[in-house]
């Protein structure tokens, strides 16, 4: 069983100042990296600019410092943005806050009672699914920058389904110069890890970008046009508490606890790997969830360990959390004395940004693949949570990703489950083997053994498992016996099979 210990303290175990200098420098790289996409995913979630930046200092520092990675980079990701601009715009700041706290503790207490192991029980298609669906999402909402639209006061659009709509109902206020600035950048961050893969592609865009706006005078939109920027230090938000509030942000906080797992450990799986490690789940559950109080505590939204980052610190030499703590002092340095700079920045920069964030976190090779290859129902379940994703939202695809998944799997195994007469009965005995588990959808089987006055004999070698359902069927066939006056057999029985039916007194 792990203990729950975070993995700064075992890093720190003849930890030299070889490895300090590789993890400073990957800390630097990666703040730099952080910088920007901070700031475009805060705009994404329809929060101010400086509260990205907010969310990768203190989610960033507490994550690393209580983390179960070793070298986990935690901040705003993309996988949020839709859901906390939906929670701002129906609920507001202080619903977020309150929604993100719940979360946390959820995540805590998913952490100290073990349920990190959980999460790999989620089936790949849905993940693939909901993530392909987010992709989506961010696209149609980073269309109205991206070619410059402008919309009539007061014009509210939350779902994505509504987004396209007002986006075509407003094309005709195209603005070319802001679809030039956003090629333009789109272009770059096309090509530039060609470059370069140690100066981020999107910190160039972003450069050339301002140049491109204030040399030439061009007519668009920048984030000082539209967003008031603070370079000050955060200040404690606490949430309005009430029982009614509460009970209204627990979908949401359950929604937000859910992807923040999943998106965590999925980065940390895909981190092992690098670097040939392990990671303690429970553990990182834990720092996610106190992370995530933090953050939103302190003027932040919700964060989740981010894939792209993680793998950026480990390439540049980052093997311990003292990497993502130096991540988020940088930019604590860079909020104080360049985020007013930030003003500058032309809005389709941000939505090229977000473009190709989206495009990078779609994964559509994988879906293509698994459309190609993968069984119907798991077609199904693929499709299905995509789509429910995008006209919906993640808590309805999730949920009805898993019932799916959930009802397939009870076909499979019903599919799975047999019966059969044995060759070995005779004029005393009926024979029969059992072939998979014995569990609620499969106990037709057992009801249908016909009693003809013999003996049954019923061979169980080949069952992995019986539920309670199982064990309700065996007492019926037996019960059904004794009233014919014949005797039930049960024999080779596996010891977790005999250890669940002596508890229910059928062995």
């Amino acid at each position: 069983m792990e203990k729950l210990r975070p993995e700064l303290f075992n890093s720190l175990r003849g930890y030299n100042s070889k490895q300090l200098i590789k993890d400073v420098t990957a800390g630097l790289i990666v703040a730099v990296i952080a910088l920007p996409l901070s700031i475009a995913l805060a705009l994404a979630s329809g929060v101010n600019p400086e509260q990205g930046i907010y969310t990768a200092i203190i989610a960033g520092f507490l994550i690393s410092f209580l983390g179960g990675s070793r070298v986990q980079i935690a901040g705003p990701t993309a996988a949020f943005a839709t859901i906390v601009a939906g929670i701002v715009a129906e609920k507001g700041m202080s619903g977020l806050v309150l929604a993100s706290v719940l979360a946390g503790i959820f995540l805590i207490l998913m952490g100290v009672f073990k349920l990190g192991s959980l999460i790999q029980y989620i089936p790949y298609t849905i993940t693939v699914g909901f993530t392909a669906g987010i992709a989506v999402t961010i696209v149609v909402g980073q269309l109205k920058d991206f070619v410059g639209l402008t919309y009539p006061a007061g014009t509210t659009a939350v779902e994505t389904m509504e987004k396209l709509e007002v986006f075509f109902a407003n094309l005709g206020t195209f603005n070319g110069w802001a679809f030039l600035v956003g090629a333009v950048c789109l272009a770059i961050l096309i090509v530039w890890p060609y470059v370069s893969k140690k100066i981020p592609g999107s910190l160039i865009a972003i450069i050339v970008s301002i140049l491109m706006v204030k040399l030439l005078k061009l007519p668009v939109n920048t984030i000082g046009d539209l967003y008031t920027i603070s370079s000050s230090l955060p200040s404690l938000t606490l949430p309005e508490l009430s029982l009614g509030a509460i009970r209204d942000a627990i979908p949401d906080a359950f929604t937000i606890a859910v992807l923040a797992g999943i998106e965590s450990l999925l980065s940390c799986v895909v981190a092992d790997g690098m670097i040939g490690a392990k990671h303690n789940s429970n553990m990182e559950l834990i720092a996610q969830g106190v992370g995530n109080i933090g953050s939103v505590l302190f003027g932040g939204i919700p964060a989740t360990g981010a894939i792209a980052r993680t793998a950026a610190n480990i390439k540049n030499g980052g093997r311990t959390p003292i990497a993502g703590m130096v991540h988020a002092v940088v930019l604590l340095l860079v909020l104080i004395v360049l985020m007013p700079y930030a003003a500058l920045i032309p809005m389709p920069a941000i939505a090229a940004i977000l473009l190709m964030v989206a495009y990078n976190m779609s994964e559509w090779r994988h879906f293509v693949e698994l459309c190609k290859t993968a069984p119907a129902t798991d077609i199904i379940v693929l499709v299905a949570t995509f789509a429910l994703t995008v006209i919906f939202d993640l808590v309805i695809a999730i949920a009805a990703g898993m019932i799916l998944s959930f009802l397939f799997f009870v076909s499979r195994m019903h599919g799975a489950a047999s019966v059969t007469r044995s060759d070995e009965s005779d004029d005393a005995h009926d024979v029969y083997t059992v072939q998979g588990p014995i569990f609620f959808g499969a106990t037709q089987q057992i009801a249908a053994i016909a009693l003809n006055g013999r003996d049954i004999v019923i061979d169980m070698a080949a069952v992995p498992a019986v539920d309670a359902t199982g064990e309700r069927s065996l007492a019926a066939l037996r019960a059904a016996c004794d009233k014919a006056g014949v005797e039930l057999k049960l024999i080779n029985l596996t010891p977790q099979v005999e250890k669940a039916l002596k508890r229910a007194h059928q062995a």
